[in-house]
């Protein structure tokens, strides 16, 4: 199997020991301002250098848009139709770093293998890249080793098989998204890394399409409330995969999501609630896109978390 030529982008690419290389880039960080449950987030400096950060983290699905033009030419136009980039966030990034987007060729499943580093060889990510249906992704592997969340204190009453209703959720150019993205899309693409006329003009599929990265915006619309860590908390995007089954999604495009608990999961620094968001086009039964989100919130950002564990646990 070959290269597709690139149609979307003028990403320039190379290739590197066996991966399709993107060039380096530098991600503009656009959550400063990030509010939930009325606090900061960790997309905040000050938030974030209490938590031992160096300062306020990109947001992981930003580095979606760098593996755009690398799986266009590995998949061809069926990228935007069936895409499916699934990854376990390994490292921060923050305003000022050098990252790059590697993809393989995919195996005899059809699954290529993704990874992303820093200047200094620092993993950001890794994970697989695939056609919606074809071979095992890297979160559905990951699934299946999950440790297990042991006396819950910030997830206490959240349990798996939750799920909200159907809402409705529509990205316009220029539409506030809310607190937790105080951009539109109309911002984003003004520092998007990697830019295409198809996400502001017609594209062949016949109208502006989204960008895979505010597939997470959208799909994060008035946020996961339901699901809500016990706070204030700071949580971060430890794993995220976003599978095209019917794509692409068009800019001012009428969808209705629902969301729903699918696995807890707990570390000695945190506990993780997987959500998979769905967006389905009004009245369909069969989803247009999913999101497998894995939220890990900080223990050591809830002030209480050791004297509520006491109260729970003894």
């Amino acid at each position: 199997m070959g290269y597709f030529p690139s149609e979307a982008f003028s990403t320039p690419m190379s290739q590197e020991d066996g991966f399709l290389a993107g060039p380096w880039r530098t991600p503009l960080q656009m959550l400063s301002e990030q509010s939930y449950d009325q606090h900061a987030s960790i997309h905040d400096d000050a938030t974030a250098l209490k938590l031992g950060f160096k300062g306020g983290t990109i947001e992981g699905p930003t580095h979606f848009s760098q593996f755009a033009p690398l799986g266009e030419a590995v998949f061809g136009q069926d990228w935007f139709v069936r895409g499916c980039l699934s990854v376990h966030y390994r490292s921060p990034v923050y305003e000022g770093d050098k990252v790059r987007a590697l993809m393989d060729m995919p195996d005899v499943s059809g699954v290529a293998t993704v990874r992303m580093t820093k200047a200094d060889g620092t993993e950001v990510l890794s994970g697989t890249a695939s056609l919606q249906g074809h071979g095992t992704t890297a979160l559905s592997e990951r699934l299946l080793t999950l440790p297990p969340l042991v006396k819950p204190v910030l997830l206490h009453g959240i349990s798996v098989g939750q799920k909200s209703g159907r809402m409705p959720a529509v990205m316009g150019h220029d539409q506030p998204m809310g607190a937790l993205y105080p951009f539109s899309l109309s911002d984003k693409l003004k520092r998007i890394t990697e830019p295409s006329a198809w996400y502001s003009d017609a594209s062949p599929f016949g109208g502006a399409i989204i960008p895979m990265e505010m597939m997470s915006v959208l799909l994060g619309y008035q946020g996961h409330a339901e699901f809500s860590a016990r706070g204030p908390s700071v949580g971060l995007f430890a794993d995220q995969e976003i599978c095209l089954h019917q794509g692409p999604l068009f800019v001012g495009e009428a969808f209705e999501i629902e969301r729903e608990v699918i696995a807890l999961s707990g570390s000695r620094r945190t506990e993780s609630v997987w959500i998979q968001t769905r967006a389905f086009r009004p009245g369909a039964s069969t989803p247009c896109v999913r999101m497998l989100l894995n939220v890990a919130t900080l223990k050591e950002s809830y002030s209480r978390y050791d004297t509520d564990h006491a109260a729970m646990y003894g």
